[in-house]
């Protein structure tokens, strides 16, 4: 008698907790950014290409010279740049740099991303002065 008791009101608490209400229609979405991921949209060319070039390096990969860089745009949670670095013979290489909202950032190689949900490495805002 006491296990079925029991088991009775165990079901009429969890048949309560679903009322089948729907979530509010207007909520609020919060975008957290941070101070690091502000002042990338700042720099002039040259210090935009020594922090993605930081980055890059930071991540375990190489990055000779920054000839071309710039802010892509808003992917889920982060601002991805794209820088277009040159190695000795004329070799070059395209980077995706995600800069997170906890100052972090994450490296990829453009090549990586095509067929992918994550935006292409088209640069749609270059900073002002030159690369080098």
């Amino acid at each position: 008698m006491r296990r079925t008791l029991i088991l009775v009101l165990g079901l009429a608490a969890l048949a309560a907790c679903d009322d089948g209400a729907q979530p509010p229609a207007n909520q609020t979405k919060i975008k957290v950014r941070s101070a690091e991921q502000d002042a990338l949209l700042t720099l002039n060319a040259m210090n935009l290409g020594i922090a993605l070039k930081r980055a890059i390096y930071d991540a375990g990969y190489t990055c000779k010279r920054v000839t071309d860089a710039g802010f892509v745009g808003p992917y889920q949670n982060v601002d991805m740049w794209t820088a277009h670095c040159e190695y000795d013979k004329g070799v070059t290489r395209d980077w995706a740099v995600f800069a997170g909202p906890d100052g972090s950032a994450q490296v990829r190689d453009c090549k990586d991303i095509v067929g992918t949900e994550v935006p292409q490495c088209a640069i749609t805002r270059r900073p002002q002065g030159k690369f080098n």
